[in-house]
């Protein structure tokens, strides 16, 4: 894989894309605002609190390898941060929420990924989910999606993203208590409605933000 990036670019490059399809009436993003994206609670594994000077230099990073930009829009004073991955890596929109979910939240169950993208993408099935995978899976000259192997207990294979080279196993408390729940129909909807409440707190979050931003 010819990126590899670190923790920090990855969440930085993936909250830059996730705004951009969930709130793009507030894209491209402040510093500020960027910040409180990476940093927020939902949709985020691991839980994290960057500071501006994390967040700045990842960017710088992430600029010098053609993934970010910084913009200045008009009768803005305050310098606006895009994300160039669409164009350096041309994947379709299916591709683009999978990769996203899976930088935000690292590996995920086929199931998961349908109910966690649903913010940004709405598959109508697993099947759909699947066959986005293996075709990422499959991507020439490098693959950008791995299987991984299923872990003692578990019923569901996980796919994670190879952004960072290939990912280590581990048993993690969260991500194997969410691997063991029930995925039944129900639950899903229930965990969509959920994130689409959460979206809609952040997009609240963003547009305080802008407002508030136009005073300083």
């Amino acid at each position: 894989m010819e990126l590899e990036l670190d923790p920090v670019e990855l969440r930085v490059l993936g909250a830059l894309i996730e705004k951009e399809i969930t709130t793009p009436e507030y894209y491209p993003l402040s510093l500020n605002a960027l910040v409180n994206a990476c940093n927020q609670k939902s949709n985020r594994y691991p839980a994290v609190n960057y500071e501006e000077t994390d967040v700045e230099d990842a960017l710088e990073r992430l600029r010098a390898r053609g993934l970010a930009i910084r913009t200045t829009g008009a009768g803005s004073r305050v310098p606006k941060h895009s994300h160039r991955f669409t164009e350096r890596l041309n994947p379709d929109r299916r591709e683009t929420a999978i990769l996203c979910e899976l930088m935000l939240r690292g590996p995920q169950t086929v199931g998961e990924l349908r109910t966690h993208t649903e913010r940004m993408h709405h598959f109508d099935d697993t099947d759909e989910v699947e066959t986005v995978l293996n075709r990422l899976m499959e991507r020439s000259p490098d693959p950008l999606v791995m299987r991984l192997g299923r872990r003692a207990g578990e019923k569901e294979v996980r796919y994670a993203h190879l952004f960072s080279g290939v990912p280590a196993v581990t048993d993690e408390p969260a991500a194997a208590e969410e691997a063991h729940t029930p995925r039944a129909d129900r639950i899903g909807i229930l965990e969509g409605e959920v994130a689409r409440l959460r979206g809609e707190i952040e997009s609240l979050k963003a547009q305080f933000a802008q407002f508030r931003e136009q005073f300083e």
